[in-house]
């Protein structure tokens, strides 16, 4: 199910300069936003909610799975270097499931890790929004990667496709259509983080039954597929 070979290859891909220098990037600027935010208005329940929520997890998390969840096959599929790999006497369910497991373990370091360390600066996490955000960012974090691999062997375009669905779809059209935000990776993490949350601070449009069974369907079937898509490549290769 893991390949040390094969997660090494793809934590150094995911590591480069270019890429590191985005995932570093996003969670130093909201580090420092809640420290200066925290010495300019002090412990505020409302404004800690609104950091993590409107940046942390609606926008950081999204752009890190992107950039985890693509980067984890997407160049190697576009350079076929791809090839090489498919070319070991590795099951391809195994690439599939170690780059998924690299994928998801970056997005969360990168994501849920600060979304903590900034609720705890923010407020000490007051109302447990500090933890109840970090769950959610690590739960989002799981659907990213899998959604945003799978795109990644589907198309070349698959990091343009992804800032599409993570800041149009989610962002913009999640604030203004009632219905879009059923399908939104966001809202069914935040559904979670709503029951751990407390002073109803973090609100979702889901219902906690429906969002866990969203998440659970939506990560083992773009799981599923990037692997028959990475199969369907092997044998066009073999062809």
């Amino acid at each position: 199910m893991y390949h040390p070979t094969v997660a090494r290859l793809t934590y150094r891909a995911l590591l480069g300069r270019r890429r590191a220098f985005i995932m570093f990037g996003l969670p130093a600027l909201l580090l420092a936003l809640s420290i200066v935010v925290r010495a300019l208005v002090g412990a505020d329940d409302e404004v800690a909610n609104n950091i993590l929520g409107g940046f942390a997890v609606a926008t950081m998390v999204p752009l890190i799975g992107v950039i985890a969840g693509t980067g984890a096959i997407g160049p190697e599929i576009d350079d076929s270097s791809i090839v090489y790999l498919l070319a070991k006497p590795v099951p391809r369910h195994t690439i599939i499931l170690t780059k998924l497991i690299v994928a998801v373990g970056v997005t969360m370091a990168f994501s849920a890790v600060p979304t903590l360390l900034a609720g705890y600066i923010l407020n000490a996490n007051s109302q447990q929004l500090a933890v109840a955000y970090a769950i959610a960012a690590a739960i989002a974090s799981v659907a990213y990667a899998a959604l945003f691999l799978l795109l990644g062997t589907i198309t070349k375009h698959a990091v343009v496709i992804g800032l599409i669905y993570a800041l149009v779809w989610e962002s913009l059209f999640g604030s203004l259509v009632a219905g879009a935000r059923t399908l939104s990776v966001q809202q069914w993490a935040l559904a979670i983080g709503e029951r751990l949350g407390k002073g109803g601070y973090i609100l979702s449009d889901v219902a906690l039954p429906t969002a866990v069974v969203l998440l659970v369907a939506v990560t083992l079937a773009a799981t599923w597929f990037a692997g028959r898509r990475l199969r369907a490549l092997t044998l066009a290769g073999e062809e």
